[in-house]
């Protein structure tokens, strides 16, 4: 009997595991989707003479720094 709890109980955290990891993988596309949505914005307004090339550059720097933490996995689409 404690053979089976002892399995059930590593079997229980490697599913425990694997959830946290998993969240952490969508935790981290949205934050990169976020970032490369306010690139975009920074840019279109930058085109369109209402915002800055200092805004875009802030948001290209953001974007790079969360690809060099997190890698680039979130520009590969769905």
């Amino acid at each position: 009997m404690a053979g089976f709890l002892d399995r059930a109980k590593e079997q229980a955290q490697r599913g425990l595991t694997q959830g946290k990891q998993k969240l952490d993988e969508v935790q981290e596309k949205r934050a990169g989707d976020a970032l490369l949505k306010k690139l975009g914005a920074a840019y279109y307004e930058e085109r369109r003479g209402t915002g800055s090339p200092q805004a875009t550059q802030q948001a290209l720097q953001a974007l790079e720094s969360h690809i060099a933490t997190n890698g680039d996995g979130f520009l590969r689409g769905n």
